[in-house]
């Protein structure tokens, strides 16, 4: 949760960034201002949207370069039962409950870790919610897509890791309509409708599936590389 507290120690860092002084602090500051494409940020404060691992758009465009491109593998055997989630993260906490506290703003839970209160804004639409069963904990990279890609070879623990992964820029809460229409689909088929969201959206699918080492097709490639180029200068 967002306190008085966090909001001094974010102003004392800012101030010894400012002063040019070495800090650990800093990084995270230049990656909150440099994910900003429109959203607000998570716990409250405007002006940009934190997602973990998020890389800047020149690392993307090198993760970019180094995917290997090849046909879509196989559907058979797929079922989303091979990803297992949404995994405990403690204290009666799921994945799915972890990442509605992380992405939402005075977010509320009861005694069984369930979200009962709280506000979410929906990075792909630009709409915000008041209620967790409105939003959708969307993967990025969905897990069908992934098992086309590559996830067909691994082991259950590996899939398991890819559908909870809370360090990398694959997990985020979303509307349930727009997840909805995303569905499986690569961002050669389908792209947020709210266009301010591309440079976030294609430098968090790039982040994957160089992650994980998935393929891309050639009309993913060319459309991610026009997400890319939609960052700002």
């Amino acid at each position: 949760m967002w306190t008085h507290r966090h909001g001094r120690v974010a102003a004392l860092v800012a101030v010894v960034c400012a002063a040019g002084i070495a800090s650990a602090g800093c990084g995270e500051q230049k990656d909150r201002r440099e994910v900003g494409a429109g959203a607000p940020e998570a716990k409250g404060s405007p002006g940009a949207f934190v997602l973990p691992g998020l890389p800047p758009v020149g690392q993307a465009r090198t993760q970019l370069a180094g995917l290997k491109e090849e046909a879509p593998h196989s559907m058979s055997g797929y079922s989303r039962a091979a990803f297992p989630h949404w995994a405990q993260q403690g204290s009666r906490c799921d994945t799915r409950e972890t990442v509605l506290e992380r992405d939402g703003q005075k977010v509320q839970r009861d005694a069984e870790c369930r979200a009962v209160s709280g506000n979410w804004h929906s990075l792909y639409d630009g709409k915000s919610f008041t209620k967790a069963g409105q939003v959708d904990i969307d993967h990025i990279v969905p897990l069908a897509n992934a098992w086309r890609s590559g996830a067909d070879k691994w082991d259950n623990e590996r899939r398991k890791a890819f559908a909870n992964d809370l360090t990398h820029p694959q997990l985020l809460t979303v509307s349930a309509a727009s997840n909805r229409s995303k569905g499986d689909q690569s961002p050669d088929q389908w792209q947020p409708p709210d266009r301010a969201s591309w440079c976030v959206y294609g430098r968090a699918w790039v982040s994957v599936k160089s992650t994980y080492a998935l393929t891309v097709t050639a009309a993913e490639r060319n459309t991610l590389t026009k997400m890319l180029d939609s960052c700002p200068r």
